[in-house]
């Protein structure tokens, strides 16, 4: 070995225990702030959104039995969105109820076209509630096969994060279902099931309500939780 080896190894020994990415203090830094998402597209039911109807006294334009806009699910999703990447992405909200309840030969195109067209790129999926009660092979095998689809149209070539939840009313059919169309398509699926278990997660708990479909959706903190668990699941780094 020559002299000047033997002065080149300590001095390469001491860069292999360096660091020469970032500091630790910025890799850190990265870990906090997390994925970024531009745009969030939100698909549901009444819970996600239901417009004024005054035959159920309901007055408003939000996840039905949440108290204001800002305290349903999808606009706390969106704040906790905002507070973590330190940005606001843009939003779209779309009651797709229609599909639940008559998902075989649905208008995809036709009926979702402004949601296809948005490209987000993260997609809540948040059904099962109103679909109908799958009680043979083939009612169990038709919504699968539909929801597959909506999935796979969604996902397109852009390949957003995709998120399912399972119902808040549970169901362990509908649930397992929508649990291996998520899968199918690498998607994040959350089980909100326990929370319809809690009285005190229903609207009618926190206050009176005329019509008892209303009450019977979340209420605030009903709506606070299902927030809480879809933040919870989406990757922060």
């Amino acid at each position: 070995m020559t002299f000047r080896t033997r002065l080149l190894l300590p001095f390469f020994g001491l860069l292999a225990g360096l660091n020469l990415n970032s500091p630790p203090s910025l890799k850190a830094q990265e870990s906090k702030v997390g994925s970024s998402y531009t745009k969030v597209l939100f698909l549901g039911n009444s819970i996600t959104k239901h417009g004024p109807k005054a035959d159920i006294d309901w007055t408003g334009n939000w996840g039905m039995a949440a108290t204001s806009e800002a305290n349903d699910y999808v606009h706390q999703v969106m704040s906790g969105l905002t507070a973590r990447q330190r940005t606001a992405p843009a939003m779209l909200v779309k009651n797709i109820a229609d599909f639940e309840r008559a998902h075989v030969g649905y208008d995809l195109d036709g009926k979702l076209a402004e949601a296809f067209a948005f490209k987000a790129d993260l997609i809540i999926l948040a059904i099962g509630e109103n679909v109908p009660a799958l009680k043979t092979d083939e009612a169990k095998a038709a919504f699968k096969a539909e929801t597959m689809k909506l999935l796979q149209k969604l996902q397109g070539e852009h390949k957003p994060t995709i998120l399912v939840r399972s119902c808040f009313w549970a169901n362990t059919i509908k649930d397992q279902i929508l649990q291996e169309c998520c899968e199918a398509v690498g998607g994040i699926f959350v089980n909100i099931s326990t929370l319809g278990k809690e009285e005190a997660n229903y609207g009618r708990a926190e206050r009176p309500y005329k019509h008892s479909g209303v009450a019977n959706h979340p209420g605030d903190k009903g709506m606070k939780a299902i927030a809480e668990a879809i933040l919870a699941a989406l990757p922060k780094s």
